[in-house]
């Protein structure tokens, strides 16, 4: 930082001692304490650093003169970073640590499963920078036992920083959650869509196809944690950065707290339109404070490309349209991404990233590529062959009703996606959906010729495919 004034030292002078004078009773009279996160200073105002909280006037005199911005000192000046032992602020507990472990005998989730009173002792009294606790993240695995079925991931990220900090537990649950993830592990990014194979399936079978994925903004904290300053300041950055794509991309946003009747009946028409969480797996991770404030919907003018704003991550992007022609929803994901991030980017913002988490996002389930390849599609004959789950397991794919998450198939038609969000690339994930599908239909076809797919059935886990 001594580096930056001496650059600046004409122009600091020149704002007189009048200026730096306002500047730092401007600072030190708009300290603010936020209680809901055990008392760690907010980033508006004063525009401190979210990540290092080295809070100064001189730091103050430098954000008001212009010539600093957040992200920018988060860059580069910040003494925190990603790669580096992150300070941890130490919580005050008035009991012991074996008097607030939760009761977890009757969770069927992954935090339950790893989550020990030794780990719980040692991790319980840390903080992030911005002041997110353990219990923080694992309340909304103690509210909800689990699912009878399905077993949950049961925790989530406040910040970036969480993962680093209670890294103990969360390097156990993305383990058991992705199937063997070390946390020496890297994980591969490859967004170069021309090495996709194929892809373009019979719409007579293949009825839709999607790519969606999610990235959020670093020195923001994420939805679970942020302020209602920090969830406008994510909506501003997204916001400013579509409205300046082009061609294709160019688009509109519309603000959930502010659209129109006939807006709102189009978005719900159109089935873009998300609801307020009343899952209690995301309500008890508090999700939905403050809804609709901060939240909104963009979409260019096709209707092909689409980002939500602080639904469950800071971004969902999605391309999608009618038919079976994944690749090109594919290259457009990929094309439209990029040039978001480079928007982005050109503000002095950047995406949540490293080597070995890939794209950070609030749930452990989504790290990596945070990317699900979906179809709808129709195989009435396969779905009922006794087979069919280890089919799909084999193939590393998964499968939903077309309502979703729970919902029924109807008609032998349903979502097909990948399974796997870390340790494979983008393309790989997008290659294993497009060779998976394909395998379905052509079973589908021999079996509606009444022949027997029984030379068609995969063995093995699917991983070499």
């Amino acid at each position: 930082m001594s580096a930056f004034f001496v650059r600046n030292a004409r122009t600091l002078a020149a704002a007189g001692g009048v200026g730096v004078a306002a500047a730092s009773a401007w600072y030190y009279g708009n300290q603010t304490v936020d209680a809901r996160v055990g008392g760690a200073r907010k980033m508006y105002p004063p525009r401190t650093c979210t990540r290092c909280l080295w809070t100064s006037a001189p730091l103050a005199v430098a954000f008001m003169l212009g010539f600093l911005t957040s992200s920018v000192h988060q860059r580069y000046s910040c003494t925190l970073r990603a790669a580096d032992n992150v300070p941890m602020k130490p919580v005050r507990k008035r009991y012991p640590p074996s008097a607030d472990y939760p009761d977890l005998k009757k969770h069927n989730n992954i935090m339950a499963s790893n989550l020990t009173p030794k780990i719980y002792a040692k991790l319980r009294d840390k903080a992030t920078p911005a002041g997110y606790t353990l219990d923080q993240c694992i309340q909304t695995g103690v509210d909800n036992p689990g699912h009878p079925f399905i077993k949950t991931v049961g925790m989530v990220a406040g910040d970036e920083e969480s993962y680093e900090v209670f890294a103990e537990l969360f390097d156990a649950v993305i383990d058991e959650r992705h199937g063997g993830y070390g946390p020496n592990d890297k994980h591969p990014t490859d967004l170069d869509w021309t090495k996709i194979r194929g892809g373009n399936f019979d719409d007579k079978y293949v009825l839709s196809s999607r790519v969606r994925t999610g990235r959020s903004i670093r020195g923001l904290s994420l939805p679970p944690a942020c302020t209602r300053a920090e969830r406008r300041e994510v909506e501003r950055v997204v916001s400013d950065a579509l409205a300046n794509l082009a061609g294709e991309f160019e688009g509109k946003y519309y603000p959930l707290n502010n659209m129109t009747d006939d807006e709102q009946q189009q978005l719900i028409d159109d089935h873009f339109l998300f609801d307020k969480p009343v899952s209690p797996l995301l309500t008890c991770a508090g999700m939905a404070r403050d809804w609709p404030d901060g939240r909104g919907i963009w979409h260019n003018m096709n209707k092909t490309f689409l980002v939500w704003v602080n639904e469950e991550d800071h971004t969902r992007v999605i391309s999608m349209e009618k038919g079976g022609n994944m690749q090109r929803v594919f290259q457009r994901f990929c094309t439209g991404l990029s040039q978001v991030e480079n928007q982005i980017n050109n503000k002095g913002w950047e995406f949540m990233w490293n080597e070995h988490l890939g794209y950070i996002l609030t749930c452990p389930s989504n790290l990596g590529t945070g990317l699900r390849a979906g179809v709808h599609v129709k195989i009435p004959r396969v779905s009922k062959d006794p087979r069919f789950e280890n089919i799909l397991k084999a193939l590393r794919l998964q499968k939903r009703g077309t309502g979703g998450v729970d919902t029924a198939a109807v008609g032998g038609t349903f979502d097909i996606s990948n399974a796997d969000r870390l340790g494979n690339s983008e393309v790989q994930l997008v290659q294993i959906v497009i060779d998976g599908v394909d395998l379905l239909v052509r079973m589908e076809k021999e079996l509606e010729r009444g022949r027997s797919i029984d030379k068609l059935i995969p063995k093995g886990d699917g991983r070499g495919l």
